[in-house]
C-alpha cells in the first residue's frame, strides 16, 4: 500500500469550485481508498491506495468530475514525495506562511524562473516538479505572475510540513 497526498487545484479559493471535505473524503472511500483524512478546506487529501500515482490521479479527477460536473485537477505525491519537497526547500528560514510550493505535474520549463512579471521582493526557485515562492511583503499583496506555475496549486510550508506529518 502506497501513502499518497493528492492536493486539489482551484478548490473552495476566493468562493468558487466549493466542494465540503467530508465529500471529498467520501469520494476517496468509494473509489477504495484507505485512512483517508483531508486537511483544511483547500482540497488536500491523505490516503492509502495500492494502485499507482497515475492511477490514483486518473481515477480521482474521474470521480471528482462526476461528483461536480467540472474538471478539477489533481496533483499526486507520495509521502517520500512530499517530505522530500519540505526538505528540498530553499528558504528554510523564512516565515513558512510567506513561503509557498506551486506543485507541478510535471519538470518546471527552463525559462519558469525568467518568463516571470511584475517581481518586486519575491524570490524563485525551481524543484523537481516544484517552484518555491518566498512572498516577504505576502502572497496576498503581491502581483507576481508566474506563468510556469498558472497550471499549478500553491500551498504554503505550513500546510506542506501538516500533510508530510499526517502522510509519515
Amino acid at each position: 500500500m502506497g501513502k499518497y497526498v493528492a492536493l486539489l487545484r482551484a478548490v473552495n479559493v476566493g468562493g468558487t469550485g466549493k466542494l465540503a471535505m467530508a465529500d471529498l473524503k467520501q469520494i476517496c472511500i468509494e473509489a477504495g481508498f484507505d485512512l483517508v483524512e483531508t486537511h483544511i478546506a483547500s482540497g488536500n487529501v491523505v490516503f492509502e491506495s495500492p494502485h499507482k500515482g497515475a492511477e490514483v490521479k486518473s481515477e480521482l479527477e474521474r470521480r471528482l468530475h462526476d461528483h461536480t460536473g467540472r474538471m478539477i485537477d489533481v496533483f499526486i505525491r507520495t509521502a517520500a514525495e512530499m517530505r522530500t519537497v519540505l526538505q528540498a526547500s530553499p528558504f528554510p528560514k523564512t516565515d513558512p506562511a510567506r513561503t509557498y510550493v506551486f506543485f507541478l505535474s510535471g519538470k518546471p520549463p527552463r525559462d519558469a524562473l525568467t518568463n516571470i512579471r511584475r517581481q518586486a521582493d519575491e524570490e524563485l526557485r525551481a524543484g523537481v516538479r516544484e517552484i518555491y515562492v518566498h512572498y516577504p511583503s505576502g502572497m496576498g499583496q503581491s502581483k507576481l505572475v508566474i506563468p510556469a506555475a498558472s497550471s499549478g496549486t500553491a500551498r504554503n510550508m505550513n500546510t506542506v510540513a501538516k500533510l508530510v506529518a499526517m502522510s509519515s
